[in-house]
């Protein structure tokens, strides 16, 4: 076990790439809790973005022609003591429910792909990331946002496995959807994520490979620990 004082002092950015529903945030909520890090849930930013374009019927043209309505936007994140649960707000409001639903989910990878949000939204992340102590979990944050960090993870998992976890997911959440749709709308935003012309999703050179599609989440979060530890030790 390294002991609190190398913990604090050599602190090291950690960048969590993956395809959709593979349990990248619960993992990096987990290192950031863990390491007494910076949780930073790039998906929900782009999930709030696309939650705001919606709800002021803003189009994505519009948004081409001009990028400067997205300046309206401030995202933010709050720890939750009572919840243990890292929230977000959207220029102060509460939206950490209203950005799970599948209005937003059919609509984001439409919204991320686009190259006006993705440099507002890779600005904000990369400050983010400044002074170290980061855990960023999203689709481009190894390869593009934190280039340069210490431990890169790409997670993967069954797509069947990732739908019937979304699936379960949505049905705590009482979200009246079908298995067949949540299936579909995996398999359309990885080929999205996969195909589009603005960072793709990809594996960085020097990420590491995590597969759970037979993990449990304790098992995932003691092998991502010692990762981070042993990135830590020797920084």
């Amino acid at each position: 076990m390294l002991p609190n004082n190398i913990l604090l002092a050599n602190k090291i950015n950690i960048a969590i790439d993956g395809h959709s529903s593979c349990g990248k945030g619960t993992l990096a909520k987990y290192l950031a809790k863990a390491l007494g890090y910076v949780f930073i849930d790039s998906g929900a930013m782009y999930r709030a973005v696309t939650l705001y374009l919606l709800r002021n019927k803003v189009t994505l043209d519009q948004v081409k022609m001009n990028p400067n309505i997205l300046d309206t936007i401030y995202i933010s994140f709050k720890y939750n003591f009572e919840t243990d649960f890292f929230e977000t707000y959207l220029n102060g409001v509460f939206i950490e429910n209203d950005i799970r639903t599948m209005e937003v989910a059919n609509y984001v990878s439409e919204v991320s792909a686009l190259k006006e949000v993705r440099d507002f939204l890779v600005i904000l992340q990369q400050n983010f990331g400044k002074e170290k102590g980061v855990v960023m979990d999203g689709r481009d944050i190894g390869t593009h946002v934190l280039h340069d960090a210490e431990l890169k993870i790409f997670m993967t998992a069954d797509p069947i496995i990732r739908a019937r976890r979304r699936f379960d997911e949505l049905a705590l959440k009482q979200v009246l959807i079908s298995f067949d749709e949540v299936v579909e709308n995996i398999k359309k935003r990885d080929l999205m994520d996969t195909t589009r012309t603005e960072s793709p999703l990809m594996k960085s050179d020097d990420a590491i490979i995590l597969d759970n599609t037979n993990m449990s989440k304790e098992e995932q979060a003691r092998v991502a620990l010692s990762w981070a530890k042993g990135v830590i030790a020797v920084s």
